[in-house]
């Protein structure tokens, strides 16, 4: 009998990876997420929670991308537009 160990993100318990390293990484990008949803929330409240949670999910699967374009390269959102980006 074979055993595979497998690590599961506290975050998102029907999320399995066979890295626990992607799987803190996975974690972290959605303690991010969350953490921008509720930003953004508070500053557009008709954004909506669904509409909110989508975006930073997107955001924080990007954050290289956006982390250069706030440091005044907005030339690198050029790279979301590239299939299969997002």
């Amino acid at each position: 009998m074979a055993v595979e160990i497998v690590y599961r993100s506290s975050r998102d318990p029907e999320q399995l990876f066979m890295d626990k390293a992607q799987a803190d990484r996975h974690d972290k990008m959605l303690e991010l997420a969350e953490g921008l949803g509720e930003v953004l929330q508070k500053a557009v409240p008709q954004l909506g929670e669904q509409l909110a949670e989508e975006v930073s999910i997107y955001m924080a699967r990007n954050r290289e991308i956006f982390a250069k374009a706030f440091k005044s390269n907005a030339e690198a959102l050029a790279e979301l537009e590239e299939p299969g980006e997002a």
